[in-house]
């Protein structure tokens, strides 16, 4: 269990763009200091450091290809060296890349499940006496693929549902010290290259009836990070996408 009085330390993968960047600062601005992983982002991770310095924290930044198992272990080693504890794991980073199944070969197949399955069981693997010891909890940023057959993004959708279910995996492994959840975000973010109107659709077939951001990620992260009696669950933070349709189709006839 976490110290609310004390030293409070988070590692995020994938931490210094997109949603992973919302999440380090989220966590900065809830009290937590950071050690953030990147592997291209460099502008990305100086701007989050200052960021995590202006709200008072102190934050390490990483850099590093987590396709190569030694840099999931130099990640998590530098968290231990830079603060002496982790507190939180957040497995933000992932690649969403759009190729037909039959045109994906061994070595694409192969490089989308070492960075969206193996990385975060190396990461957990690497950390795993610090978390014990602090009595942490691990958070994997999985989506709506992981329950839901994307043609578009097929490896992703195999990765992510593979990730799902080695939070349950872990969650069981590392009881009753550790806990590990997951969070399926629905549209918070629009990915590159997507036009308004195809982001709008989402909003659009959600119950709720518009698209996310991610705060609404961040409040999910806060909240699965302090919730004590819950481990081993999958958080869908999408607008209700996941329901599905309210009913068959109406008919005039």
């Amino acid at each position: 269990m976490n110290d609310p009085e004390g030293q409070r330390v988070a590692l995020i993968t994938g931490g210094a763009a997109r949603l992973g960047r919302a999440v380090s600062l989220g966590l900065a601005s809830a009290g937590y200091d950071l050690v953030i992983g990147y592997r291209t982002s460099t502008a990305g991770a100086t701007e989050v450091i200052a960021e995590a310095s202006a709200l008072g924290r102190s934050c390490e930044a990483v850099q590093g290809n987590l396709t190569d198992p030694a840099a999931c272990a130099t990640l998590a080693s530098a968290a231990q060296d830079a603060f002496g504890r982790i507190d939180l794991v957040v497995n933000s980073a992932s690649s969403f890349r759009s190729v037909p199944l039959m045109e994906i070969d061994a070595e694409e197949w192969d490089e989308v499940m070492a960075l969206n399955v193996r990385a975060p069981h190396l990461i957990v693997r690497a950390a795993e006496k610090s978390l014990r010891a602090a009595r942490g909890s691990v958070i994997n940023i999985t989506d709506l693929s992981s329950t839901q057959p994307w043609t578009e993004y097929p490896h992703h959708a195999v990765s992510k549902a593979a990730l799902a279910h080695l939070t349950r995996v872990q969650a069981r492994a590392l009881a009753p010290d550790v806990r590990v959840n997951a969070i399926a975000p629905g549209a918070v973010l629009q990915p590159d290259g997507w036009t308004s109107d195809r982001w709008a659709s989402l909003g659009a077939i959600a119950p709720l009836q518009r698209v996310g951001n991610p705060s609404d990620v961040v409040q999910a992260v806060l909240y699965l990070a302090a919730a004590d009696f819950v481990t081993g669950q999958l958080l869908a933070v999408d607008g209700g996408r996941l329901l599905g349709s309210p009913g068959p189709p109406t008919s005039d006839g």
